[in-house]
């Protein structure tokens, strides 16, 4: 499986692909089991997985797109600029007015369309809903390259401070940058690292099990322990998270050591599981991760309401189960329909016209960090 970029072709690391796979199911695990049990009114037994993951679904992510940074961030600006800022600006410019068109009628309803179209342009400063991510990753890669000739570890230590300290402005972007950037930039300070570690699995599988499973309790416990009183201040909620446990994995420094241990198991995982042919299906949908990250808000939001609302299935956690099936499925065959099609490709690639980088032609297809 190969991607083209600039004219270029290269060897797509299928790990990478399955570790972003294992990643976007994550993401529409959280998004679909809040939202069930937000709409239930209790929870199910999904809430405990997506508990379990919180520490390093978002940090694997992260780490991921910044793998192949180093690859490209010499590249001459009106092309970085075109393939780190432009390509996602479309995609969020377009799937922000997608996702406000199915939202709009109902924000007018309860407090006018004044009201609406101000949460539409706020959404330009302020990332709204899911697509927070594909907002800040060019944020990201633009900070990244102007602080390129910095020592590493300075950079590393200082964006390890950001994430340690407990800052909450209620700018999604500054919150975010702050807890987020230290796992970008181990991606893309480390990548060889990451690599070695991938290679290191494979070869030995055996020694990778017995980690994980000396891992996994520890985290569980971190997790799901709740700190004293006195150190509740310090805890650190995600944005967009209702459901924080008040563990000690949402301690500074603690919060940094699980997210960065729990994206080397992802790692790990996506090493054995890529080579594996029953799961390649796992690699393809992390190679088309952005597709499922744009799209999967309305068949989420649409099976969530037709199984709450039909009562076919009484049992919350499986509920939680089904309206994530359909979160990442849904996308799928969405993305599917298109390519047989011909019609809506500008939905997954970004058109020639939104481009301000000419070498190539043609559209670009969508990538959660492409080179």
């Amino acid at each position: 499986m190969q991607v083209q970029s600039g004219g270029s072709t290269r060897q797509r690391v299928e790990w990478v692909d399955a570790a972003k796979g294992l990643c976007i199911i994550m993401v529409v695990m959280m998004h679909s089991t809040l939202g069930v049990e937000l709409a239930a009114g209790r929870e199910g037994f999904m809430h405990q997985v997506v508990a379990f993951a919180r520490p390093f679904r978002m940090p694997d992510f992260f780490l991921i797109s910044g793998l192949f940074l180093g690859l490209v961030i010499d590249r001459p600006w009106r092309r970085y600029l075109d393939r780190k800022v432009v390509h996602f600006a479309y995609f969020y410019v377009l799937w922000l007015t997608i996702q406000f068109a199915s939202k709009a009628p109902g924000m007018a309803t309860e407090a006018g369309w004044g009201t609406a179209l101000e949460a539409y342009l706020r959404a330009y400063v302020d990332p709204f809903g899911t697509l927070w991510f594909i907002y800040l990753l060019p944020v990201f890669f633009v900070f990244t390259r102007l602080v390129k000739r910095l020592p590493l570890w300075s950079v590393f230590l200082g964006a390890a401070l950001l994430e340690a300290l407990p800052i909450h402005t209620g700018s999604v972007i500054v919150d975010e940058f702050c807890g987020r950037y230290v796992f970008f930039f181990a991606g893309y300070a480390f990548a060889a690292r990451i690599f070695a570690f991938a290679a290191w699995v494979r070869a030995h599988p055996g020694a990778f099990a017995g980690l994980a499973l000396l891992w996994a309790p520890l985290h569980g416990f971190l997790v799901f322990t709740p700190v004293p009183e006195s150190l509740t201040a310090w805890l650190q909620p995600e944005s967009g998270y209702s459901g924080a446990t008040g563990g000690f994995s949402e301690l500074p420094l603690v919060s940094l050591l699980l997210g960065l241990a729990g994206a080397m198991f992802i790692v790990g995982a996506a090493a054995l599981l890529a080579p594996v042919r029953p799961m390649r299906w796992l690699t393809w949908l992390g190679g088309h991760s952005i597709v499922v990250y744009l799209a999967f808000f309305l068949p989420m939001a649409t099976t969530r309401v037709l199984l709450l609302k039909t009562g076919i299935i009484a049992d919350v956690g499986l509920v939680s189960l089904m309206v994530t099936l359909a979160g990442v499925a849904g996308p799928v065959v969405l993305y599917g329909l298109v390519q047989w099609t011909g019609y809506g490709r500008f939905l997954f690639e970004r058109p020639a016209w939104a481009r301000i980088e000419r070498t190539g032609t043609g559209a670009q297809p969508a990538r959660m960090a492409a080179g």
